[in-house]
């Protein structure tokens, strides 16, 4: 079989574990295209909603050097976050739904600050954007996926 990205079917981390969890499900998400439109549906929910804002904030301190990144408050950076994702948008469905979530997502922001961990620390930041690697070149089988956050160790 040729090795050709374009026609490889791929695969990341979350889309095997979409597969395992229920075949159906991982076959919507991420195969199935509207005939309509040729686009893949994307249906979104609070968690989904909720992990985006707080993904957002913490991979914005990735650029920052370590001495500066707990320097200012992460709750504004959390805001502008939440107003993309706030409402119908990320399929709340009424107000207290929305601010229980937004109160997670504040709460885990607290506990980011107060326990770093390896966020204090030096980081790498990849520059390529969707990271694809060959998993299995005779079956045409592409592994992809970003990395979320790779600590720099030095000797």
């Amino acid at each position: 079989m040729t090795t050709d990205e374009f026609s490889a079917v791929w695969v990341s981390h979350t889309s095997i574990a979409d597969f395992l969890q229920c075949p159906r499900a991982y076959y919507l998400k991420n195969v199935y295209k509207d005939p309509k439109t040729g686009h893949k549906i994307q249906v979104t929910a609070p968690p989904l909603a909720l992990g985006q804002a707080v993904h957002e904030v913490i991979e914005s301190l990735s650029v920052l050097p370590t001495d500066r990144r707990f320097e200012e408050d992460l709750l504004p950076k959390f805001e502008a976050a939440w107003r993309k994702v706030s409402g119908k948008k990320g399929g709340f469905t009424d107000q207290n739904v929305e601010a229980s979530y937004k109160n997670r997502g504040e709460a885990m922001l607290a506990r980011v600050r107060t326990n770093p961990g390896v966020l204090r620390n030096k980081a790498i930041k990849i520059k390529k954007d969707l990271p694809h690697f060959w998993l299995s070149a005779q079956d045409n089988i592409m592994l992809c996926g970003k990395i979320d956050w790779m600590e720099y160790l030095e000797e």
